[in-house]
């Protein structure tokens, strides 16, 4: 192609998406720049780092079905830095550990004779007397386990995630991320099972992880980028973006640490900031109905306790899912059985997660009560001794999650709608950017096939990409709420009554 009409691409956030769609038009000779808000690349793939620890935000496996995502990530990185891992999680329960996905006779046995009896009997009972009512999760799940194995493996931790009750969820997530496993399911499962299942990805025995975390490989893109003539600038903002009726976007305005600010002319603008904020720094200001749409979109938030202890207070497996009540944490990683490049001799590092919302008591605790909070809640839980914490570090990351509600569906469509029709060199892409409950690996995606229409004219629909058909055996069922094609399922949230009355339509 002839350099004088090879497109010029302001890229705003450095996540994977981001990233991975500066990588590819800078390979190909593009001029592409990069403003990144944070003063570390990775978004919340990026691996934190302090005083030597180096720790996940949220685990992230590097095990993928699409090929060009996996031809990419060692691309990036030599095979020499990427390490196989054996994937274990287990879920703990009041001070025992059983297997998951569950098996059978691992957790009856786990919970002893007298409540193994009461569970089966539960779920004998169930099966008698059914709950008539299935739409929502809590009795979708007691049909098939019973109410004392709904309450024990599945109950407490979902409602620590998503922030409400169990009877509030719809039972058509359950149906995806549990398919047409029950009681009875699950004792087949352990009497005949697959070795190194790799259909589904929750199954998985093994995969790959970069020997300095995840951050590893969006640092060495970072240098990639610029070695082929890229931009990549931490710290700066952008702030609007500027569109002309017929043309589309024509420029951003960004903001520098020193706090100048500076127009950059722009032919396509790739972003994977949150597209609620995309919206709102767009320059005319769009209409109200689209803005209202923009500020009707909600996220989950996520923070992070990572604890120093001993090498003997941690675990195998790479996290615990705690189903334990009584305790806010919701999971315990082990970034020592990650990597061992990732901690230190003779000590490892155990960040414990917690699903908030931003603002809330969590969120908004000073770094210093929160360590003692994750201290405390480990020794209630019994991992460690008292006394046995020698450091703690707080790191908080908003917008971890976008919310799927009853309405967010009809927002997006607005906000698409007004984007494709006075916008079209704008492309949203990656988790946030297209509000979708991606992985890293269909971030990326979505990022390369955006990359690949700019550069060829190709006219790929990446709100197309339907990777529940890369992920699960199952197909898809067009009759659910639950929208697909999200890389990892998230429930439909429904909303009280008075973010009904309160919000805009």
């Amino acid at each position: 192609m002839n350099e004088r009409v090879r497109s010029a691409t302001v890229v705003i956030g450095a996540g994977p998406a981001g990233l991975t769609a500066a990588y590819d038009l800078s390979k190909h000779g593009f001029p592409v720049q990069v403003y990144e808000a944070e003063d570390v690349v990775g978004g919340i793939s990026q691996t934190v780092e302090r005083e030597g620890w180096r720790f996940d935000i949220g685990g992230h496996r590097f095990f993928t079905k699409v090929a060009a995502v996996e031809s990419l990530w060692h691309e990036i990185l030599p095979d020499e830095d990427f390490l196989l891992r054996p994937r274990m999680s287990r879920i703990y329960y009041r001070g025992k550990l059983f297997d998951y996905p569950l098996k059978a006779g691992n957790a009856l046995r786990g919970l002893g004779l007298v409540e193994a009896a009461r569970c089966i009997g539960s779920y004998v009972w169930a099966r008698i007397r059914p709950p008539k009512d299935q739409s929502h999760l809590d009795a979708w799940v007691t049909a098939r386990f019973g109410k004392r194995l709904f309450s024990i493996f599945f109950k407490t931790y979902t409602e620590k995630v998503w922030g409400m009750s169990t009877s509030e969820l719809p039972a058509d997530w359950a149906a995806q991320r549990i398919k047409s496993l029950s009681l009875m399911g699950a004792i087949k499962n352990a009497l005949l099972p697959k070795r190194n299942q790799k259909e589904i990805t929750s199954l998985i025995e093994e995969f790959q992880y970069p020997k300095y975390g995840p951050g590893m490989m969006w640092e060495v893109c970072t240098e990639k980028v610029r070695a082929q003539g890229g931009s990549v600038q931490l710290r700066t903002c952008v702030d609007r973006v500027r569109w002309e009726q017929g043309k589309g976007a024509v420029a951003v305005t960004v903001s520098s640490p020193d706090g100048t600010t500076s127009e950059v002319p722009a032919d396509h603008v790739i972003s994977s900031t949150p597209i609620s904020a995309l919206v709102r720094c767009m320059d005319p200001a769009v209409p109200d109905a689209v803005r209202a749409a923009a500020d009707d979109l909600r996220y989950r938030d996520f923070l992070t306790i990572a604890l120093v202890v001993p090498l003997e207070a941690g675990f195998p497996d790479n996290w615990i899912y705690i189903h334990t009540p009584g305790v806010k944490v919701g999971r315990i990683q082990n970034f020592g059985s990650w990597s061992p490049y990732l901690v230190k001799d003779g000590r490892t590092c155990l960040g414990l997660e917690y699903f908030v919302n931003e603002g809330d008591e969590v969120w908004s605790g000073a770094d210093e009560e929160l360590v003692k909070l994750g201290t405390a809640e480990l020794e209630q839980l019994g991992l460690i001794e008292p006394g046995k914490v020698e450091a703690g570090f707080v790191v908080r990351m908003p917008k971890a999650y976008p919310v799927y509600d009853d309405r967010y569906q009809r927002n997006l469509e607005v906000i698409r709608e007004w984007l494709a029709a006075n916008v079209p060199n704008v492309h949203p892409v990656g988790r946030n950017g297209m509000h979708r409950y991606n992985n890293q690996d269909h971030s990326m995606l979505t990022a390369l096939l955006t990359a690949e229409n700019i550069r060829t004219g190709s006219a790929h629909d990446v709100w197309t990409v339907n990777v529940e058909e890369e992920y699960h055996e199952e197909g898809s069922d067009s009759k659910r709420s639950t929208p697909t094609g999200t890389g990892r399922d998230a429930p439909l949230m429904p909303r009280s009554r008075s973010e009904h009355e309160t919000v805009a339509p």
